[in-house]
């Protein structure tokens, strides 16, 4: 029997949920929001491992440095949530540990899709703190979830 994919684990209504909360928070923001799923990190750090993927969506291409990946090995039980350049000089680790604490939180319930909304959230507020909306702000990245299935 084959594995299920990582996307038949949501909903079309959960995937719709974490779309919509990434375009939300972008409506107050020039930031970009990603959620990347795999299934392993490939036995490689969790960090670096996000780093790997922010590249590979080339969230290191925006114009002002501010994307934040939200990463997830869904088998491996990893995540992490990383902010490019910009961004992270304005918050450091300390936000990001935060969030990532609020998202495990709900993932040790089983509530991914609102563990994931709510991060989402957050990274957009504080995204629109530092990088506010510009009206000829142009979305530079999709706000589609992305799942890697090749791992």
């Amino acid at each position: 029997m084959k594995n299920p994919l990582i996307r038949d684990y949501f909903s079309k209504s959960d995937k719709e949920k974490i779309v919509k909360a990434i375009q939300e928070a972008e409506l107050n923001t020039s930031g970009e929001i990603r959620v990347y799923f795999e299934n392993s990190t490939k036995k490689m750090d969790t960090l670096d491992r996000a780093y790997q993927a922010f590249k590979k969506l080339e969230m290191d291409q925006t114009d002002l440095q501010n994307g934040v990946l939200i990463y997830i090995a869904f088998k491996d039980h990893k995540c992490a949530i990383i902010g490019d350049a910009g961004i992270h000089k304005k918050v450091g680790d300390a936000f990001w540990k935060e969030e990532l604490e609020i998202m495990r939180s709900h993932f040790r319930n089983g509530k991914y899709t609102e563990g994931l909304t709510k991060v989402i959230k957050l990274a957009g507020e504080r995204l629109s703190e530092y990088f506010p909306y510009q009206r000829d702000d142009k979305n530079e990245l999709s706000d589609d979830i992305y799942f890697d299935e090749e791992n």
